[in-house]
């Protein structure tokens, strides 16, 4: 791989793992929850596991893509990224 391209996903694994990184500390908050609270906690812990899953995917084949496909993959990641973090702020700002 070039080195910008290294770099790119170098970047994109050290973002997967801040991330899962702060889906831990929400999860860890989020034990003190009643039961009703319990189930959504559940249901959008899944949807934050699922994000997390679709980045380590793209970032596998982002390491084993083509020249062809390079640009495409980037764009891609970034979309996914994007959705993966949402996510996690969103759910964050629901345990304050």
């Amino acid at each position: 791989m070039s080195k910008k391209r290294d770099e790119l996903v170098g970047k994109l694994k050290q973002q997967i793992d801040q991330i899962n990184a702060q889906i831990n500390e929400v999860e860890a908050k989020a034990a003190d929850l009643n039961v009703k609270a319990s189930e959504s906690y559940t249901a959008q812990m899944e949807e934050l596991r699922r994000h997390a899953r679709d980045m380590q995917a793209k970032l596998d084949e982002m390491r084993s893509a083509g020249e062809e496909s390079w640009d495409r993959l980037i764009e891609e990641s970034r979309k996914v990224r994007d959705a993966f973090i949402h996510s996690v702020n969103y759910f964050r700002s629901q345990l304050k």
